[in-house]
């Protein structure tokens, strides 16, 4: 079992805590990396569900949700594509931020 504690720079005390079950053969990067996913997956489930309407659909048969969860997926798809073409993940690398910071 790992105990992860996040406490960033000048802060009083941790702010996070995190107790996971992950392999012992994981490094510390892997776990902290895996951790970091979790909250980028609730953030964009959060997404869809705001910004989308995901939860919106009321219909009753399979064909209906199927289309409704098509359409919400490929318009978030869009929308990641247009934030990557703004906003490239290589620009990002390019400032000397600390190495902790970057580590996931």
């Amino acid at each position: 079992m790992w105990l992860v504690i996040e406490w960033p720079e000048g802060e009083a005390k941790p702010t996070k805590f995190v107790l996971t079950t992950l392999p012992r053969r994981m490094t510390k990067k892997q776990i902290v990396r895996i951790i970091k996913e979790r909250w980028r997956t609730e953030r964009a489930y959060e997404e869809l569900k705001g910004e989308l309407g995901l939860d919106h659909f009321e219909g009753r048969s399979f064909p209906g949700w199927h289309h409704h969860v098509t359409v919400v997926l490929s318009c978030y798809a869009f929308i990641v594509a247009e934030r990557v073409r703004r906003f490239p993940p290589s620009a990002r690398r390019q400032n000397h931020a600390h190495p902790i910071a970057v580590a996931a």
